[in-house]
C-alpha cells in the first residue's frame, strides 16, 4: 500500500531559505571524472565499420603493429 504525502513535511517547506544552506558547487566531481575517463566518440561513418569496441581494438594494435615495423631502425641505407 502506498503512503500519500504527509501533510507534517510540507509546512515547514514554505519556510526554507536558500541561503539556509551551504553553497552548492554543480559538477563538484566533474573535473575528476574527466581526467579517470578514456571515452572516445567515433563519426558515424566510422563506427558503422566496426561491430564492436573489440573490433576497434585489434585495428588500432594492428594500426600500432604496422607503425612501429615501419619506424624500426633495422632499415638499412643502401650504397651506389
Amino acid at each position: 500500500m502506498k503512503k500519500g504525502k504527509s501533510e507534517l513535511n510540507d509546512w515547514m517547506r514554505s519556510s526554507y531559505k536558500r541561503s539556509d544552506f551551504k553553497k552548492i558547487g554543480r559538477g563538484k566531481y566533474a573535473a575528476r571524472l574527466r581526467e579517470s575517463t578514456n571515452i572516445i566518440v567515433l563519426d558515424p561513418e566510422v563506427a558503422k565499420v566496426f561491430p564492436n569496441n573489440e573490433a576497434v581494438n585489434n585495428a588500432l594494435r594492428g594500426l600500432i603493429e604496422l607503425a612501429r615495423a615501419s619506424a624500426s631502425p633495422e632499415r638499412r641505407i643502401r650504397n651506389p
